[in-house]
């Protein structure tokens, strides 16, 4: 299936009642949205196979599905930064923000070189990038030291004080998922957190405070 028997298919399954389930979940991007569920784009992905080529093309869709499943067939080696930092400024809702995140950029050598930078970024979806990136890496990234991840705690208080709701529950995100690595890494977070929740914001009040409540209870087998 070439580029434009791919769209057209994906057309096919547009589904309008799953468009406003979506903008409930806050998922409103300005690209068209046709309602298919990732588990269906998935399958579209296992079928296609990685594809530097298609995946290009599809990115440059104005279509939100076409861009999640780009995400999916990208070959991995053949991402370069430039691509991942124009990928960015297109973002445009959490969800397409953390799939890039979770299934190609915190699989390059670069992450979490890229996970730092685009924390300083400004807009919204740009900065919360870098704090996705973070808790994927986490999340992900079995084999690497704790200092990889101590790095990050500046940043990660820095970014406690932003008011926007994507950017703050992706900085929860990130403390969160570092803090659930191990015991060490645990009580180092817990001890951010508390750090974070004396500084003089609502946000990170609240970041603080729901961190705490997950990491306090967390055990490790």
């Amino acid at each position: 299936m070439n580029h434009e028997e791919l769209i057209s298919k994906l057309k096919t399954l547009s589904n309008p009642k799953n468009v406003k389930g979506m903008a409930r979940f806050g998922i409103r991007p300005k690209t068209k949205v046709l309602g298919i569920s990732v588990t269906e784009l998935r399958k579209f992905a296992k079928k296609i196979g990685r594809d530097h080529k298609l995946a290009q093309q599809l990115w440059r869709e104005n279509v939100h599905e076409a861009r999640v499943l780009s995400v999916l067939i990208e070959e991995i080696d053949k991402v370069t930064e430039r691509q991942m930092d124009a990928m960015i400024k297109k973002f445009d809702s959490w969800d397409i923000c953390d799939l890039a995140c979770a299934n190609l950029f915190d699989k390059t050598s670069i992450a979490y070189r890229k996970a730092v930078e685009w924390s300083k970024r400004k807009p919204e979806f740009e900065k919360r990038a870098g704090y996705a990136l973070m808790a994927c890496l986490a999340w992900h990234d079995k084999e690497v030291s704790d200092s990889k991840f101590i790095k990050f705690f500046p940043r990660i208080k820095k970014g406690a004080t932003d008011e926007r709701n994507f950017v703050k529950k992706a900085v929860n995100w990130a403390l969160r998922q570092i803090g659930k690595r191990n015991r060490r890494l645990r009580d180092e977070s817990i001890k951010l957190a508390k750090e974070i929740e004396k500084i003089d914001s609502k946000s990170a009040r609240w970041i603080a405070k729901d961190a705490l409540r997950e990491l306090e209870k967390h055990s490790f087998k």
